[in-house]
């Protein structure tokens, strides 16, 4: 496969970074997007790529359309795969094999001769970090870790440097084989803070189309809509602590259920992410994703409830143990879960995560120039 990569250095005198991805839900890419905005800022050129086009289409768009049709139609084989290939050796070679298709796709971005490359999906760390260890690509790379769990196929020994948003998937990380851990300011955009002391909730539920008072709870399956989200709704809304508001995203059929169930408010893809916290008192999710760190950010109380199998499972735990997140494992205790998030919706679990070192310095901390 043939990549378009120009030198940006030659156009503009800026080092350059390149940011590679994976367009398998959005949160690899939203993460992607921070970090370039974040190295932009520091007088830094940057270049984002999507694994699955660096690789031949029918594997890259197969394997993405496979996920997507398993982690929507048959979610419980996502814990199995995810189970079997933590113990499986051979199953990890597979991938492996299949990733090292992104090669020489690769190695074509590599010749711009980028200070950097950060992966922020284990698809593309896993080609790297393959390559770094056979001495074929002499640029340091660093991963991004999305998740708070930290699945074997995120760490590559061959990888420079891991990065995490916590002590706990730092420590899985190192637990895996990681060389070098440091844990980060999670990359959300500075947007969902700023929220905290935006656009009053009154004005942020009128565009929203939302009842202007009582306590909305968002219920969010990232931007598939993945999971009974419908269910959980249901039993949101029989509790009476509060009404639920269902982040559908491109999930019209979700749409369509919640709406004739009766089972709450339905939104569809919103762009104003930001505006959308505002206007709830909470969030309950079931992944454990980007968009936990994006409530949390701003200043959105979350409960984990009815996660989805495999690295929903794992990010919930992961979330409690660090105390960012509750998780209510049974119906009868999401009553009380309730009660507790919103009677703390003034708390900051984020505020010790920000003083955390910026990625662009835990990057590059002797070559950044700075735009400021």
């Amino acid at each position: 496969m043939t990549v378009d990569a120009p030198d940006v250095r030659r156009a503009d005198h800026r080092p350059l970074v390149d940011i590679i991805s994976g367009s398998f839900g959005a949160g690899h890419d939203a993460a992607a997007r921070e970090i370039a905005v974040r190295f932009e800022r520091r007088g830094y050129a940057t270049r984002t790529w999507d694994v699955v086009d660096l690789m031949p289409r029918r594997i890259g768009r197969g394997l993405r359309a496979t996920y997507l049709r398993q982690i929507q139609s048959a979610p419980s084989t996502w814990r199995w795969l995810l189970r079997s290939l933590e113990r499986s050796e051979s199953g990890v070679r597979l991938v492996e094999r299949a990733m090292h298709s992104a090669a020489g796709a690769l190695l074509q971005v590599a010749a711009a001769r980028p200070a950097a490359i950060v992966s922020t999906h284990p698809f593309a760390s896993q080609a790297l970090g393959e390559l770094r260890a056979q001495g074929r690509l002499d640029v340091p790379v660093a991963t991004y870790l999305t998740d708070m769990s930290v699945h074997r196929l995120w760490v590559h020994p061959g990888v420079d440097l891991h990065l995490a948003l916590h002590a706990v998937p730092a420590e899985q990380a190192v637990r895996r084989g990681a060389a070098r851990v440091r844990v980060i300011r999670p990359a959300v955009p500075l947007a969902f803070a700023q929220a905290r002391h935006g656009r009053p909730p009154r004005a942020a539920r009128r565009d929203l189309g939302l009842p202007a008072s009582g306590r909305l709870v968002l219920v969010t399956g990232g931007s598939c809509g993945i999971g009974d989200l419908r269910r959980s709704a249901a039993d949101i809304a029989a509790t009476g602590v509060a009404q639920p508001v269902v982040l559908c995203g491109r999930n019209d059929r979700l749409r369509r259920q919640v709406l004739r169930a009766g089972a709450g408010h339905a939104l569809g893809w919103v762009d104003d992410m930001p505006g959308a916290l505002a206007a709830v008192d909470g969030v309950v999710q079931n992944a454990g994703g980007f968009t936990s760190l994006e409530a949390l950010a701003a200043g959105a109380p979350v409960l984990t409830y009815r996660t989805i199998p495999g690295h929903g499972e794992t990010n919930a735990d992961a979330l409690e143990r660090s105390g960012l997140v509750p998780w209510a494992r049974e119906r009868d205790l999401l009553r009380p879960a309730l009660e507790r998030l919103l009677a703390g919706r003034h708390r900051d679990p984020m505020a010790a995560l920000r003083r955390r070192p910026d990625i662009v310095d835990a990057v590059a901390p002797a070559r950044l120039p700075s735009s400021a």
